[in-house]
Formats: C-alpha cells, sequence, structure tokens
C-alpha cells in the first residue's frame, strides 16, 4: 500500500478583486491506493518510471482532459503544445509533431518538421488548473523526423554532458537557490516595478506582504512532489528566495523550469506578478540563481576530505579549478541579459572577481560550512533568468575539465574583496567578470569548451542573438540620458 495525492485545487474568495489566500475552500487531501495503481514500480532498490499504461489509466481515473507537452527554447523559455486526450497514445508514440522553425534559435524553416518524446517520469497534473477536466504536462524531448534528437534541444545538451559524466563513474547533484520578485500589477493586470513593502532579509508578516503567495507556491510545490528546504523574504523589498532539496542535475533542471511556471502561476492568483529579471528596479539587490554542486561516485560525495585543512578533496579543489577557468566564458549562458551585468556590480552582494572562498560571500565561488557528505561547491554569479539545462550543462564541462586536466585554483581569498583596494586585487591577481553581455558573449567566443558544449549549431545561433540584443539595447535612449544631458546640452 501507498498514500498518492488526489489533486484539488486552491480556489480564493475576492475581496474588492484581490485574490485572498485565507479564502481557499479545497485542500490537498490524500487516498490510500494500492502501488500498482499509480505509484512508480521498484525494481531492487531503483524507481521505475511511469509505463504508458500507467499514464493512460491515471488520466482516466482522474479526468484530465487537456495534456501540455512542454519543452524550453535555447534561450529559457518555456514553449509547448496542448493536446486533448484523444490524441495522448499519438503522443505517448512519439508522433506529436510542431514547427520547429517557428521557435527562435531552433531549425530553419526548410528542415523545420520536429517531434515531441515525453519524458513519462514528468507526468504531473497541475494542481492549479480546473478539477473538473484536469491539466496535465510531460517535459518532452525534441527529436527530428529520423529519429535523431536534435542538438539544440537544451535539454539533450544537458543529457549529453551528464552521459560523458556517468562514463566517468560520476553522479552529479544540484541544488539551486531561486531569487524573484512579487511586484503589484496595475488597473489592466499589466506587471509594474510596484511595490508597497519594505520587508528586508528574513522578516515575516505582516511587514513581508509576500508571505502568503510565497507559502502557497512552496505549498503547491510539494503537492506536486517537490523538495523545497526553505523559503524566506530575501534583501530588497518584495524580494523572495525559495530553495530546492538537491536532486539529480536533469531532475533539477526540469525542476527549475516548472518552478519558475508555478511562482508565476500562483503569484497571479494573488494578484502579483512574479518576476525572475534579474535587476529590476536600481539601487536595490538583484536576484541570483546560485547553484551548488557535488560530484559521487559509488554512492559517496567524492568533494569531501577529512585530511585537508578545508575539508576538500583534490577532485573538488580540480572542480573550482575548471570553473575559475571558464567562467568568463560561461557568462553569456548564466547570465544571459543585458539586463544581468547591472546586477553583477559592487554593493549589492552579487559577485565581481573570480575568486574562491571558505569563508565569505564575496567572491565568485564560496564553499558552504557543512562538511562530509554536505561538502558543496556554491557558484554564485547565474541568475534565474538563464537557462537552466544550458547553465548545468557548462557548469559541469567546466568542472570536469578541471578534473581531467588537474587545474589548480589559485589561493583562497578569505577577505572582503569589496573592501581591498585596486592596488590589492592585482597583487592578489584577482580577475573580473565581463561587465556587460557584449563582453560576455567575446568571452563566450573564445572559450572552445563552452562552443562544444553547446554544439555549433547551438553556439553560433546563440552568439549571433545576443549580439542582436546587444545592438538593439545600444540604440535606445535611456531615460538615465534624457536626465543627465536633455536639460543642459
Amino acid at each position: 500500500m501507498c498514500r498518492e495525492r488526489i489533486y484539488s485545487t486552491h480556489s480564493f474568495v475576492e475581496n474588492n478583486g484581490v485574490p485572498t489566500p485565507e479564502g481557499r475552500n479545497a485542500v490537498f487531501c490524500s487516498r490510500i491506493y494500492h502501488c500498482s495503481k499509480y505509484c512508480r514500480k521498484k525494481k531492487g532498490d531503483t524507481i521505475m518510471g511511469y509505463t504508458k499504461e500507467d499514464v493512460i489509466r491515471i488520466v482516466k481515473e482522474e479526468d484530465v482532459k487537456f495534456i501540455r507537452m512542454q519543452f524550453t527554447d535555447i534561450f529559457g523559455t518555456m514553449k509547448n503544445v496542448a493536446i486533448t486526450v484523444s490524441q495522448l497514445k499519438r503522443a505517448l508514440d512519439n508522433k506529436c509533431m510542431f514547427d520547429g522553425s517557428s521557435i527562435e534559435g531552433f531549425a530553419r524553416i526548410e528542415e523545420s518538421d520536429m517531434y515531441l518524446h515525453p519524458d513519462l517520469n514528468t507526468f504531473e497534473i497541475f494542481p492549479w488548473r480546473p478539477q473538473q477536466g484536469k491539466v496535465a504536462r510531460f517535459i518532452c524531448d525534441i527529436y527530428r523526423p529520423d529519429g535523431t534528437a536534435y542538438e539544440s534541444d537544451p535539454r539533450h545538451v544537458l543529457k549529453k554532458v551528464l552521459s560523458e559524466t556517468k562514463e566517468m563513474g560520476y553522479d552529479f547533484n544540484v541544488g539551486p537557490e531561486c531569487e524573484f520578485f512579487l511586484f503589484e500589477t496595475d488597473d489592466a493586470g499589466n506587471p509594474t516595478t510596484i511595490s508597497n513593502e519594505r520587508a528586508g532579509y528574513f522578516d515575516l508578516g505582516p511587514l513581508d506582504q509576500g508571505e502568503n503567495a510565497r507559502r502557497d507556491i512552496v505549498l503547491t510545490m510539494e503537492d506536486m512532489g517537490y523538495g523545497v528546504e526553505a523559503s524566506h523574504h530575501e534583501m530588497a523589498p518584495a524580494q523572495h528566495e525559495i530553495d530546492f532539496r538537491y536532486d539529480e542535475v536533469l531532475t533539477t533542471a526540469d525542476n527549475i523550469m516548472t518552478f519558475k511556471l508555478a511562482v508565476k502561476t500562483i503569484a497571479k492568483r494573488h494578484g502579483l506578478h512574479a518576476s525572475f529579471m534579474p535587476k529590476p528596479k536600481t539601487g536595490i539587490n538583484g536576484s541570483g540563481m546560485h547553484i551548488n554542486m557535488s560530484l559521487s561516485k559509488d554512492g559517496k560525495n567524492i568533494f569531501a576530505d577529512d585530511c585537508d585543512p578545508n575539508g576538500l578533496s583534490q577532485e573538488a579543489y580540480y572542480f573550482i579549478g575548471g570553473l575559475m577557468r571558464h567562467v568568463k566564458g560561461m557568462c553569456a549562458i548564466t547570465n544571459p541579459l543585458v539586463n544581468s551585468y547591472k546586477r553583477l556590480v559592487p554593493g549589492f552582494e552579487a559577485p565581481v572577481y573570480i575568486a574562491w572562498s571558505g569563508t565569505n560571500r564575496s567572491p565568485l565561488i564560496r564553499i558552504p560550512a557543512e562538511r562530509g557528505e554536505g561538502t558543496r561547491i556554491e557558484l554564485r554569479c547565474p541568475d534565474p533568468s538563464a537557462n537552466p539545462y544550458l547553465v548545468l550543462a557548462v557548469c559541469l564541462a567546466a568542472g570536469l575539465d578541471g578534473i581531467q586536466k588537474q587545474i589548480m585554483p589559485p589561493a583562497a581569498v578569505d577577505r572582503n574583496i569589496f573592501n581591498m583596494t585596486e592596488e590589492e586585487i592585482q597583487e592578489e591577481g584577482i580577475d573580473v567578470l565581463p561587465n556587460n553581455l557584449l563582453e560576455a558573449v567575446y568571452e563566450m567566443e573564445k572559450d572552445e569548451l563552452v562552443k562544444e558544449v553547446l554544439g555549433t549549431h547551438t553556439s553560433r545561433r546563440y552568439i549571433k542573438a545576443k549580439k542582436k540584443e546587444w545592438a538593439e539595447y545600444s540604440r535606445q535612449v535611456s531615460g538615465w540620458e534624457l536626465d543627465q544631458y536633455l536639460y543642459r546640452i
């Protein structure tokens, strides 16, 4: 016997048009079923995935009427094709086709036909959708008509690096820390950057006015089976953080994409707009997506070494060395927007300098205090606008390159780098991250490893698109320019 969750809508009672979470009149409940009915099967100690028959049975018994076939483009935007239950068997047989040339960064028009192959393990019923005629989803891989994986599918890019990792005998586990803002909307429901709260780090309600929305986001994620370790208000007003439990890398990337969808959906029900924009307002902290990483072999964390003064193994040092060598070339992936680099400035707790430390948070790479099986490496530059599949692919590839080439990092910098003088920084040989998106793109063009991870086709399209983004931004006349020049020139 096992416990299976039954989905129930989060219903809200509106007061003058403002949804109130206290008005929920339905809750998530549970019911006892035989394992053969819904639960994933076990073979020894391994959890086996859903079968086609499992999915068809669940869809029928749960009154699912629509299924979203989701995938992610190379820029990290979730896309989907919605089908009805009548097309489910075709979809499960990998016969759901779409026009890849209509997706930015994908195929040319003369090779546009693409097929969606659903990953059955990602089947999920959305708890926020209607419960009569429910909506479910699959996360899909993209294939060509000849049955080969499409090389520009971000999920495939990560799978390719993960396959090489498995061949080396490693398992790569990741825990992201995702930050976001909850802003007010205008009378038409459009997003603004307005928030009436003044809460700061770890504050609680009533000072934290987004507490109810954040709680419902966490409950929704947990009801969907995702492990949430912690949630709290962040430094800036209206800024929040939710941390995931450590998991296998592909699962984590899928979880991040699902998380973004859930956050935006639940926020909208609270009359708010959730933004993962790295720096939506001047003069406050931006939003990051810190990536905590560890490698294991035969079930043992290989980053740990009790005999080392820092508690780190030789592989951990090499992994740090690989990240530091390639991080400039990775920045166009980990920080993909013009706006990303307005976060990466001194004074707002975001990294600027390429250094590592086990004791302070000013460098790019931090080693959290926990040791033993909890030993991990935290990369602090990525932001939540990034494509998680590509971010985790380049992080893993850079770290493995460090291990294979035995790249030792420089000595740890345990001082607050932001308090050091320029002369001291130069004496320590501390380099800096790219200052803007164009610099990051130039660095990516020089990094053969990063381009190899993405593949020739994907890297060329990505670089071309980012150069175009920078050119469009550079042609704009900003409010700052008008404020500075219009009245006096």
